[in-house]
């Protein structure tokens, strides 16, 4: 994928891109995210969350809030099944609900990652 790809591919499919790269027992923030998809506010990256059809692929419970919460949800059951989908892959929670981000944060795409997805990695690092 070269840079023009990446820069014509619809926003939400480019927050579904970084969010698949997320891996299991790590979680990334809403801003985080729109970071590295380039072009995104952390509103935007919750709206593309909500869009997403029942039984993606893309690990939308691995996406929280910068306090290190889940942001609340209209169905509360939602927050419940994420808070449990985090649980499974190890992931603890301090009693206030708090995710500790200085353990379980991603620490990002590699820089390859980044440069086949067409996205500059200086940049990302100088934003």
């Amino acid at each position: 994928m070269t840079k023009s790809d990446h820069q014509t591919k619809p926003i939400y499919q480019q927050i579904y891109t970084v969010v698949k790269e997320i891996p299991v027992g790590r979680v990334a923030t809403y801003g985080q995210i729109g970071h590295v998809a380039g072009c995104s506010t952390p509103r935007m990256v919750g709206y593309a969350m909500a869009g997403l059809p029942k039984g993606t692929d893309v690990p939308w419970h691995r996406v929280i809030n910068a306090a290190g919460k889940i942001s609340p949800r209209g169905n509360p059951i939602s927050s419940e099944i994420q808070r449990q989908l985090l649980q499974e892959e190890g992931i603890t929670f301090t009693k206030s609900g708090n995710v500790n981000l200085n353990t379980y944060r991603w620490s990002g795409p590699t820089w390859e990652w980044l440069v086949e997805h067409g996205l500059d990695p200086e940049g990302l690092i100088n934003r």
